[in-house]
């Protein structure tokens, strides 16, 4: 798919300043599922322009300022390839394709504090709804996922927050709603309090 992007900031000043440098970083990192095509920067006033790549891959142009102004406009346009598959295919590794599985020591501590939950549950109430997704003693770890996910779509109405920061996954499940990050991290807690995380 491909698609063409833009962005557009403005800003007024009550008076004409004088602009110190700026850096912008307004082109996404090309990965295996997107390409950057093209992309096109102006900058109202006019500016000297320089690019580099910091630690992270990431594209930054630093705009340097020479005429004072009581206005600062960016456009910022791209085009853009994704080619990402219509449904992902995770691969699992084949010692943890049934759940309850075992994490090799080396596993154990590349992962340390990930495979610990993030928010005490004092009388298990938490841990006692992320068990109920497990549907035997040998259950596929995938479905066991997905189980979890359908799980949380039937009992969390997605709701926009503009508050920092997220909440907890009891919290989440006694709302009965929450945003995107709610619902991601009461999805990692479940996982990680059925060891599976």
């Amino acid at each position: 798919m491909k698609l063409r992007i833009r962005h557009s900031t403005r800003y007024r000043y009550r008076r004409t300043v004088a602009l110190q440098p700026h850096r912008l970083m307004l082109v996404p990192r090309g990965t295996l599922d997107l390409r950057v095509v093209s992309t096109s920067l102006e900058l109202t006033p006019a500016a000297s322009v320089d690019w580099t790549q910091d630690v992270f891959g990431n594209l930054v142009a630093t705009a340097i300022f020479s005429d004072p102004t009581d206005e600062l406009v960016i456009v910022s346009e791209m085009d853009v390839e994704q080619c990402a598959p219509d449904w992902p295919v995770f691969r699992i590794a084949p010692g943890a394709h049934t759940y309850p599985f075992r994490y090799s020591n080396g596993e154990i501590s590349d992962l340390g504090a990930f495979l610990h939950p993030q928010h005490p549950d004092a009388k298990g109430e938490f841990a006692a709804w992320a068990r109920r997704f497990v549907l035997g003693p040998s259950t596929d770890t995938l479905s066991l996922l997905k189980d979890i996910n359908l799980g949380i779509g039937g009992a969390v109405s997605y709701r926009i927050r503009d508050e920092e920061g997220t909440q907890s996954p009891q919290e989440t499940l006694a709302l009965a709603s929450g945003s995107c990050r709610d619902m991601s991290a009461l999805f990692i807690d479940g996982a990680r309090h059925l060891g599976a995380g």
